[in-house]
């Protein structure tokens, strides 16, 4: 069995409630919102944070009407986010695929963005939890602030560590939290355990992040789906680069790199503060953060999960976050 049969073996049909459920949710009659909408559906990915969801629930009683409307509330909120992400990045292809803005224009994707975190309300109303709805509000919130706390985060001189992980943890680990809590949420549990659910989505989503990062150090943009290099074309620094500047203090790395924060970097330069990271243990730091956040993970599952076949799913799940290749 591979790697995310098991992962998906406890939630199968419950998974399949939940695509069928946030297809039919983007359902529309209308000519030019419906081939939007298709062609979002379309590019359905692994879905790994509803899983996450359904898992949590299902570890803690059971997958119910009020878990699958949040979880397709929360998976349309962060499809509208990254349609409208595509469009502030001016980024021409998602998962593979053109994105929004590219098949069509701005204009329409940022209204179809619109419709798409409308519909998220709506499933989210379904819900019937004020709690589900915060948390989905929260989560809306926190991404938007992620978002410009790294805009901000460009212009400024200083590079560091905890810089770094305050945007990931606004960007990515909110998504995953929010799923854990929500999950825990709709099983009717404890605060407690609610917010231990919560952390260990964190913990998750923290390690997610920072294996997208290193990827970024590497060549393997057609089997990756971005080139090397391609976060300091944007002026993102990211954990490899950020541990090597501030362990050697180079000061012409930390030249190029103020120069990559302003955008004003060559690719030379780029591939230079690549291999530069890699010379002086970046990777290797980054890797063993993500160990730390593995190690916090595995606690929860070990104390909190009694379904043996629930526990090795989750097991498998954080497994496969921390050692995939794309």
């Amino acid at each position: 069995m591979d790697t995310l049969s098991i992962i998906k073996r406890p939630i199968e049909s419950e998974l399949n409630d939940f695509i069928d459920l946030f297809n039919s949710s983007l359902d529309h009659e209308d000519g030019l919102l419906t081939q939007v909408l298709h062609h979002i559906k379309q590019r359905g990915g692994k879905r790994m944070r509803p899983i996450l969801i359904l898992l949590i629930a299902k570890s803690f009683g059971k997958v119910s009407p009020t878990t699958q409307h949040a979880a397709v509330g929360l998976e349309l909120l962060h499809t509208a986010s990254l349609i409208h992400d595509d469009v502030v990045d001016e980024s021409n292809e998602r998962r593979g695929q053109a994105s929004v803005n590219a098949s069509y224009n701005n204009k329409v994707a940022v209204l179809v963005g619109d419709y798409v975190l409308s519909t998220a309300l709506q499933q989210v109303g379904y819900t019937n939890s004020n709690s589900i709805v915060k948390y989905l509000a929260e989560l809306g919130q926190t991404l938007s602030d992620g978002e410009i706390l790294q805009l901000s985060n460009i212009k400024r001189e200083e590079i560091t560590e905890a810089a770094y992980l305050e945007i990931i943890a606004r960007k990515t680990a909110i998504l995953f939290e929010i799923c854990a809590a929500i999950g825990a949420e709709s099983a009717g549990v404890s605060e407690e355990d609610v917010a231990l659910a919560r952390a260990f989505g964190k913990n998750i989503g923290m390690i997610f992040q920072i294996r997208d990062d290193i990827f970024d150090y590497f060549e393997s943009e057609k089997e990756i789906g971005k080139p090397t290099g391609n976060d300091l074309t944007e002026g993102k620094l990211t954990l490899p680069l950020i541990y090597a500047l501030n362990k050697t203090g180079d000061e012409r790395m930390m030249m190029l790199a103020r120069k990559a924060k302003m955008l004003s970097i060559s690719s030379k330069e780029i591939e230079e503060l690549v291999t530069f990271a890699k010379e002086k243990g970046g990777i290797e730091y980054a890797e063993e953060c993500m160990k730390r956040y593995h190690a916090k993970a595995k606690v929860f599952i070990d104390t909190k999960i009694s379904n043996p076949v629930i526990k090795q799913s989750l097991s498998t799940y954080l497994d496969y976050i921390i050692k995939r290749n794309k």
